[in-house]
Order: structure tokens, then C-alpha cells, then sequence
């Protein structure tokens, strides 16, 4: 475990707090040119952020300073509000020139996340159409963020000059009305709509229905190589169904109306779409989503979505019709992406980790290890847009969040931060260190998050029970990611079914 000393009288947060421990340390590239994981070699370096004392400070009349007990550092926080240009563009702190674009193929997204880590508690990046925002890939910082009663999720009432539609690429991010856009009252009444169909015996009461698809899926897998090995895309032909199938069946999407609506999800998390792109999966999006209320509005149907409908019509301010399809948009949406990539992740970390893959397989019960380990290491999301202060927040090391800033959490960076977790990079379902935000944290937690683990703990053990010689096959190197710093997870993953002394299915009945 990593120790870990509180500070000392009088220190400063975050003066020599890193640069103590990592002096040494090459720092990770920043820029378009930096690798995707510990393998790559970064093209250029960080150069050290300048370390700033108060009286480097710009002054604010009337500023006060709250103590964030929960964490080892203290932030000072100003309520004193900024004026920020309606852009998003944040003007504090020691970078306040350059900001870092972040890579929209997703190939870069692990080297990417550490050189950010490096510059400090918060670092100025470029959005797509030339937004800019914070970058907050520090565990600790993310996790004080995500709890911070000036850090708001509502772009209506915390982002300055806020316009629907003015940015294309964040549409499907912004532009809705549903509680992961929302704060306070609002947040509770909307999450609270939903949440009763995810508490843990409910989702528990769905392992029938999860068991049921996965053995379908490997029944199919099995159907598709009778008689040979040849290479199978395992994310088409499992990890990706397994767990959209078990969202749809619970909201009730209509077979026909399932490969359009998965479609332009999908399309929501790819960031290197133009703007053009990007509001036309938006348009496409919501018209999935009136498709798929009106087929519920002739009959009752007992489904998440006849219940939410039948919420929104008994009473409108319970649940207008904007809250309705962005309530469908995000749960739909998050309710399987998270999982795929979990389930992807798990299968590639146990093929190229023969030992444990064995140690697994001879304790069943280790598989929530596996499980745990694929989350830290490769969290389904990566940077998550987005958050607005409300209020002036010092993180040190001379940066200040203002009023109005933009606030994108690298939730999937918490996992390899140095300072959480040793031999951060590597994959070891024996670390004591698991901990991560793959799943959030706070009052806006994924409300998915069990339904997502209880579809990992289903499918990898079946998997691999059913394909005991499953292997990659490609290089682990070679395998493409998304197009995305939001999404992380793989195109495809190329697999061959049986190892080389494996019988067929019908050799082995026979």
C-alpha cells in the first residue's frame, strides 16, 4: 500500500507533494503524440508547473475558506463570484496560456491522462469546437470535486452565456434535462423515478434474465464454429450483447427498433465526430427515443418505460416530456456501454494473464477480483463531460477554479494515480488496492453500477467455462480502441474459440 503522511504545519497543499516523490520520474507527454498505455514513449515533456505562493494570488474582496476535512490536502474555497466569458474559457492558474487538446481518436487516453496528472491538480484542456475546460485527473482532487457543494452538473443555472445547441459535439452531454444534468431537488426526483428498479434485490432478481442471454450467447458463439477455429469478434458476438440485451428487455425496446437506437448511442461517445456529425446523431438519437415511447402509448406495459410514461402522463411535473427522454437516453445508454467495456477489458486482462487466469478458474470466487481489478485498471469512461463551479475553488500549486469554469473529471484517471496505488499499471487481482471511480462517486454514484457487475460475474466465468482455450488473436498491441476520450473500450476483440488440442463441439458429444 502507499503511505501516506498528512501535511505537515504550515505546508502549502500541493508545494513539493509531487515533486518530491516523482523528481527523478520522466514526466508523460501531454500532447497528440503520446502513447495509449505504459508502453508507449512520450514525445515530448511537461515542463514543470511554477510553484506560486499566496501573494501570487489575484485578490477577491470578501473571500472565505472552507476546510474539506475528508482528505489529506485543504482547498481553499471563495465564494466571490468571476467573471467568465461565456465560452467555457478559464482564465486561471499557471497555465493559463496553451491548453492541452485532448486526443479525440482515444489511442492516447492512459499517457494522455498521467501527463495532466503531472502539470497539476488541474489542467487547462481543449474541447472540441475550441471550448476549454479543467482537466481533474488527481484521485484525490476527483473525488473532492465530485463531492463539492460549489461544483454544479446543471450547464441552465451554473454555465454563464449557456445556449442550447451551441456547442454540437456536447449536445447529447448538455443539451438534456435528465439527473445526470441535474443538482439539488431536481436530482432526487428524477434519480428516485428509476431508482427503485435498481436496488440490490432487484437486480438480483434479474440474474435469471441475465443468465438466460449470456447462455444464448454462447450457445450462438458455439453455432458459429462447428466444425473449425476461426477468428470470432467477441465484443460483436458477446461482450457488447450480453449487456445491451438485458437493458433493452428491462425498458422494453421493441426488437426492430434495437440496432438503430444501440447505433446512435454509440455514436454519442465518439469524439472525433465533426459537428455536423454530432447534432445528427443527436436528431437521431431523440427520434429513437419518441419511437420508442409512442410504441408504449397505445397499451400499458409493465417495462421501465411504460412506468416512466405512465409518470409523465399521471403527472406532468413529476416528469415532463424533456426529463422523460433524457431520462431514456441516459439509462439506456449508460445501462450497457459501461459493461461491454468492463466485460472486453476483464477477457483481454485474463488472456494475457495466464497465472491468474488459472488461479481464477480454481477459486470462482475470485472472479469479483477480476472483476474489480479490469475497473481500476481500464474503467469504462474516462473524462466525462460536465461540471461547472459555482464559486471560486484554490486546488494549489497556483490554480483556481473560477466561477463558471468548465469541470471535466477523468474519473477512469484515478486508477493509475501514483499516489493510490502501487505498480499502478499492472494487472493483479492480489493488489490490495482496487479502489476506483469507474462507476463515480457521490450523490450522482452510477445507479447501474450493480446491475454492471452482476453482468461481469455472469458472463466471464461462462465464458470461459464454456471456451476453456479461448485465446487472443492479435497482439494485445494491436488491439484498436474507440475513437473517444469519454468512452474507453476496443472497436473489436478478435478471438479464437478453442485452443490447439481443443475437439470440436461435436467431436467432444461424440
Amino acid at each position: 500500500m502507499v503511505r501516506r503522511t498528512a501535511p505537515l504545519p504550515g505546508h502549502r497543499p500541493g508545494h513539493g507533494r509531487r515533486a518530491d516523490r516523482h523528481r527523478d520520474r520522466p514526466r508523460p507527454a501531454l500532447g497528440p503524440g503520446a502513447g495509449r498505455g505504459p508502453r508507449a514513449q512520450p514525445e515530448r515533456t511537461v515542463p514543470p508547473v511554477p510553484r506560486l505562493d499566496a501573494r501570487h494570488l489575484p485578490a477577491a474582496a470578501g473571500r472565505r475558506t472552507d476546510t474539506c476535512r475528508h482528505v489529506l490536502r485543504r482547498y481553499r474555497v471563495t465564494s466571490t463570484p468571476v467573471s467568465t466569458p461565456p465560452d467555457g474559457t478559464a482564465t486561471a492558474g499557471p497555465a493559463a496560456s496553451a491548453p492541452v487538446t485532448l486526443d479525440t481518436s482515444g489511442s492516447r487516453l492512459y499517457a494522455q491522462t498521467d501527463g495532466l496528472r503531472e502539470a497539476g491538480p488541474a489542467t487547462r484542456v481543449r474541447l472540441p469546437g475550441g471550448l476549454t475546460a479543467w482537466s481533474v485527473t488527481r484521485g484525490e482532487v476527483a473525488k473532492l470535486l465530485l463531492t463539492h457543494p460549489h461544483i454544479s452538473k446543471d450547464a441552465r443555472k451554473s454555465w454563464p452565456g449557456y445556449r442550447p445547441g451551441s456547442h454540437p459535439w456536447l449536445a447529447s452531454w448538455v443539451d438534456v434535462v435528465s439527473m445526470f444534468t441535474s443538482d439539488g431537488d431536481d436530482h432526487k426526483r428524477l434519480r428516485s423515478l428509476v431508482g427503485k428498479a435498481f436496488t440490490p434485490r432487484r437486480i438480483e432478481a434479474m440474474r435469471p434474465a441475465v443468465e438466460a442471454v449470456v447462455t444464448g450467447l454462447l450457445d450462438e458463439l458455439e453455432a458459429a464454429a462447428p466444425g473449425g477455429n476461426p477468428v470470432v469478434d467477441l465484443r460483436a458476438r458477446f461482450s457488447y450483447p450480453v449487456p445491451t440485451r438485458v437493458i433493452c428487455d428491462l425498458f422494453g425496446v421493441p426488437a426492430g427498433q434495437r440496432p438503430e437506437m444501440l447505433r446512435v448511442i454509440d455514436a454519442v461517445l465518439d469524439t472525433s465526430a465533426t459537428a455536423e456529425q454530432a447534432m445528427a446523431t443527436r436528431r437521431d438519437l431523440f427520434a429513437a427515443m419518441h419511437h420508442l415511447i409512442g410504441s408504449k402509448r397505445d397499451g400499458p406495459a409493465e417495462d421501465m418505460t411504460g412506468l416512466l410514461l405512465a409518470a409523465h402522463e399521471e403527472d406532468g411535473d413529476q416528469l415532463s416530456e424533456e426529463e422523460l427522454v433524457s431520462t431514456l437516453i441516459l439509462m439506456i445508454g449508460a445501462g450497457s456501454e459501461t459493461a461491454v467495456s468492463l466485460i472486453d477489458h476483464a477477457v483481454e486482462a485474463m488472456l494475457t494473464h495466464p497465472g491468474q487466469l488459472a488461479t481464477v478458474l480454481a477459486d470462482p470466487g475470485r472472479w469479483d477480483d477480476v472483476i474489480e481489478e479490469s475497473l481500476r485498471l481500464h474503467p469504462p469512461i474516462m473524462h466525462l463531460p460536465l461540471r461547472y463551479a459555482t464559486a471560486d475553488i484554490d486546488l494549489g500549486e497556483g490554480v483556481t477554479l473560477r466561477a463558471g469554469d468548465l469541470v471535466l473529471i477523468a474519473f477512469g484517471a484515478h486508477g493509475r494515480d501514483p499516489d493510490l496505488h502501487d505498480r499502478r499499471d499492472a494487472f493483479d487481482i492480489d493488489r490490495e488496492d482496487k479502489q476506483h471511480l469507474a462507476f463515480g462517486h457521490g450523490v450522482h454514484f452510477c445507479l447501474g453500477a450493480p446491475l454492471a457487475r452482476l453482468e461481469g460475474r455472469i458472463a466471464l466465468p461462462a465464458l470461459f467455462e464454456r471456451f476453456p482455450g479461448l485465446s487472443l488473436a492479435c497482439e494485445p498491441g494491436d488491439l484498436r480502441p474507440q475513437p473517444s476520450f469519454i468512452g474507453n473500450d476496443y472497436r473489436e476483440l478478435p478471438v479464437r474459440l478453442r485452443g490447439a488440442g481443443d475437439p470440436a463441439p461435436e467431436a467432444a458429444a461424440g
